[in-house]
């Protein structure tokens, strides 16, 4: 389905519906597994995270609470038919919860035209609440990227600038294994397209077998600045942003560089494998 700019003028006018989100200590575990960590069952600071004895969140478990899934498509608009990920970014307001009941309250930011045979690009703002106290737990950005949406006649920005990558070797890299099966744990967490489990359906779309969630990949990217510059405190990670540049496969390997200044991190993410950059122009911003 063709858009054009009375599609357009639809998509502005939809409200996203708010999301009740029921969070079990089960769902906390599934997400952490979903990322790879406990894959040493002895590493006691990855045990906190998929054991229920003093558990802790993940900070990047923002990305997957009170999500609206595919709302695009739901419009009636004829956008997203043909969406990839573009960007995420994230701000922890005070930490997550490992149970609770959280409620999403999502709005339509922006939409740009890139222009004909450019496609377009989706903004949309996240909110996500403690449904019993009212306090803001965290507030998220997703730009999605519509293959063969953009000539519509919407405006061609703003844009978020990118984060720049500096140009010197890394200061520091973790590599993490992405588990063979890590898309069929990590589609638990709420993203069932079949991208990422069914091969004949991955095939079908262009790609030899299904591929990594690109939220996936942006968790792992935590557990590596975790590990390397927050000794596995939650807590100390307070925002991120990231570009997704590339797929990635389960059984590959991630590397993430890392590049410090003060409480800025910048970072991006390789493909061991193919050498490819899967996740560029990363920052965080990480307390003391």
């Amino acid at each position: 389905m063709a858009v054009d700019y009375a599609s357009y003028q639809r998509l502005l006018q939809y409200k996203i519906p708010e999301i009740e989100h029921k969070l079990s200590v089960r769902d906390t575990m599934l997400y952490a597994l979903g990322l790879g960590l406990g894959a040493d069952p002895m590493d006691q600071r990855q045990l906190r995270f998929v054991y229920e004895k003093n558990l802790l969140a993940l900070p990047t478990m923002a990305v997957v609470l009170a999500a609206p899934h595919a709302w695009v498509k739901k419009t009636g608009t004829g956008f997203g038919d043909k969406t990839v990920h573009g960007e995420q970014t994230l701000a922890i307001h005070k930490p997550l919860p490992v149970e609770g009941e959280l409620v999403g309250v999502p709005r339509l930011a922006s939409v740009v035209d890139k222009g004909p045979e450019r496609g377009a690009l989706i903004v949309t703002e996240r909110k996500v609440y403690d449904k019993k106290t009212g306090d803001l737990v965290c507030t998220l950005e997703s730009t999605s990227f519509c293959r063969g949406d953009g000539g519509f006649g919407g405006p061609s920005g703003p844009v978020r600038t990118p984060h720049p990558i500096p140009e010197q070797p890394a200061q520091l890299v973790c590599d993490l294994p992405i588990l063979p099966h890590a898309a069929l744990i990590y589609r638990l967490s709420g993203d069932y397209n079949p991208l990422h489990a069914d091969p004949e359906h991955a095939r079908r779309v262009g790609f030899p077998r299904p591929i990594l969630h690109g939220l996936c990949s942006l968790g792992m990217a935590g557990h590596a600045l975790l590990r390397t510059c927050c000794d596995y405190d939650p807590a100390r990670i307070k925002a991120m942003e990231v570009r997704f540049s590339a797929p990635v496969y389960p059984g590959e390997t991630l590397r993430t560089e890392i590049w410090r200044e003060g409480n800025v991190v910048s970072f991006r993410c390789l493909c061991v494998e193919s050498g490819k950059v899967v996740l560029n122009n990363g920052r965080a911003d990480i307390a003391g």
